[in-house]
Order: C-alpha cells, then structure tokens, then sequence
C-alpha cells in the first residue's frame, strides 16, 4: 500500500508562493501518474494538476494554469506543486493522490490512493 504525506501548506498573501510536496512511502511511486487536487470548505474536491510517470505529461485545472507548476523527482518518490501569484479563491485543503494506471486523471475516483490533505490559506 501506496502512503503519501503533503507538506509545505501554510498562510500567505495574496501574490505569494507556496511549494506543496507529496512523499510516497513505496517504490511504485515510480510508476504512478500524480494528482493534486483541492477541497475548500462546503464544495466538492477539484482536479488541481496531475503528472504523469515520468513528467512527460502535465495537465492543469484552467484557474491554476500558467499560475501552478507540477514536476516529480521519482529518485525521492516526491511530486511537488509550485503554486505563485496566489489568489484567495485558492484556499482549501490540497491532497495529492496516486493513479497506478499512469494516466493522470482528472477525476478522483480515477486515483487509488491519496494523502491527508495540508490547508493553504491566501489572505486578502
């Protein structure tokens, strides 16, 4: 089984930067495609960013693009999201999750395993 912890989330102001990592406990990892995704309070989880296997493929939701930035560095069984010019409507919990088919999906019921979430908080 498949154990991911995010870390890096936290207060900020609205512009600032926040990188969110995800550590995979297992070597599968490696041949995992990687989603992050996003819950804020009272609304259902949003598709963030996914990456694929072996980062060749990258995907991002619209209100992230050109904003976030996903990569992975499979010798540290980590993926990582960049986030920069942080907006308020950013704000929730983000989790990172596991697709062992490699696809990247958009769609959570795609992913097989998933971390606890860390909260990023913007401020106005």
């Amino acid at each position: 089984q498949v154990q991911l912890v995010e870390s890096g989330g936290g207060l900020v102001q609205a512009g600032g930067s926040l990188r969110l990592s995800c550590t995979a406990s297992e070597l599968t990892f490696r041949r995992c495609a990687m989603g992050w995704f996003r819950q804020a309070p009272g609304k259902e989880r949003d598709f963030v960013s996914a990456i694929s296997w072996n980062g060749g493929r990258t995907n991002y939701a619209n209100s992230v693009k050109g904003r976030f930035t996903i990569s992975r560095d499979n010798a540290k069984n980590t993926v990582y999201l960049q986030m920069n010019t942080l907006k308020p409507e950013d704000t929730a919990v983000y989790y990172c999750a596991a697709d062992l088919t490699g696809l990247g999906s958009t769609q959570t019921d795609e992913y097989d395993y998933w971390g606890q979430g860390t909260q990023v908080t913007v401020s106005s």
